[in-house]
């Protein structure tokens, strides 16, 4: 299956990793993405050795490390500042390091920049309204009135999902799991050359970016999954962090200032169990498998997504054992990141017993340092 036309719904991490992955085996790739400005919130995102390595694949390597800052260990803190493990972490690439801190700005620039070199075509401010497979191909009305026909269809349109809800209307909604971050960026301190991060209801991190810039991320009990006005967020962000008695934290607490720099977001969690296509049309990333922050893997897995389901439909005769074969490779790898970043939530708001995040994470780096 050398010819196939696809198109990739969603332009985001997601989205683009497919598609680059798509474009280097040999495909045609449309990506369509709602957005007309293509934007993306302004704070950082925590990337292991999986996805160093997936970088590597899709000849990305150099210019994804330039745009972050890249680590090799994890320190766990008690919320008194109190540091109870450092732990290295496994480099999966020769010659890079085990972990990347980038803005998500930083990460869209480098995928957007590699999708477009690659030949693929990205068009914006765009929408599917109507899907129609007919068994030899996937009609698209698009929401600016105009179509297009494709071989396959690839939804990586995120938690809330447009084509999922077309394919599986009656697909489990995601859930609120009472629990929600606030983000936030720094000028970078000097001690802060890894991921620090400090356990407690109140979970807070520190990560990286730049040698210039890092970012807090503070997850925090939210009974009720109340609204928070934009005007008051960061004042509201300083409320929750007022009493954890880290001097660290406490630095810079007073540095939260900016309204429209706070990012807020619910935590919500979905995990599709039955089958992740139905004829021509396939999901990948958050709109399958979303996952709450607590791993670090969210991202990751959508971006081994990509490269899973170009493999397979690269060797595959047919677009049906492709697909299947994607889902039977991604499964269980998935479901563990889903499942065991939900039990540290949980724990962690006493919906659950409470997670000791070291071992979580040790155990997270040896299963996410497997082949996918």
């Amino acid at each position: 299956m050398k010819d196939l036309s696809i198109l990739i719904v969603g332009g985001g991490i997601g989205g683009l990793t497919a598609a680059i992955a798509l474009r280097r085996k040999g495909f045609a790739v449309d990506v369509i993405e709602r957005d007309p400005d293509w934007s993306v919130y302004g704070v950082g995102i925590i990337q292991q050795g999986n996805v160093i390595r997936a970088m590597t694949e899709l000849g990305l390597i150099d210019d994804y490390i330039s745009a972050g800052f890249g680590f090799d260990r994890v320190q766990v803190y008690l919320p008194n500042g109190h540091c109870v493990a450092d732990i290295p972490t496994p480099r999966l690439v020769e010659g890079y390091p085990g972990n990347v801190g980038i803005g998500r700005r930083a990460l869209h620039k480098v995928l957007g920049d590699r999708t477009i070199g690659a030949g693929a075509t990205v068009r914006l401010g765009l929408t599917v309204t109507q899907l129609d497979d007919d068994g030899a191909g996937v009609s698209v009305t698009f929401s600016d009135g105009s179509t297009g026909r494709y071989d396959l269809v690839i939804g990586a349109d995120g938690l809330y999902s447009q084509t999922r809800s077309m394919v599986f209307p009656d697909a489990p909604k995601p859930e609120f799991t009472g629990q929600s971050v606030w983000r936030y960026n720094f000028k970078r301190t000097p001690d802060v050359i890894g991921l620090q991060a400090y356990e407690g209801q109140t979970g807070i991190g520190l990560v990286p970016l730049s040698d210039e810039l890092m970012y807090m991320y503070v997850t925090t009990p939210e009974p009720g999954n109340p609204w928070y006005e934009t005007e008051g967020l960061a004042a509201a962000m300083r409320e929750k962090i007022a009493n954890v008695p880290s001097t660290a934290i406490q630095a810079l607490v007073g540095q939260i200032t900016e309204n429209a720099e706070v990012v807020y977001k619910p935590l919500e969690w979905q995990f599709i169990e039955g089958e992740w296509h139905k004829g021509r049309v396939v999901l990948l990333g958050d709109a399958v498998h979303a996952t709450t922050p607590h791993l670090g893997q969210g991202a990751g897995m959508a971006i081994e997504d990509g490269l899973v389901l170009a493999d397979e439909l690269a060797n595959a005769d047919a677009i049906e054992p492709a697909f299947v074969a994607y889902r039977n490779r991604r499964f269980e790898r998935c479901r563990y990141i889903v499942e065991s970043s939900r039990a540290i939530c949980f724990g962690q708001i006493g919906k659950g017993p409470l997670v000791d995040n070291a071992a979580a994470t040790r155990d997270m780096f040896i299963k996410c340092a497997e082949p996918i």
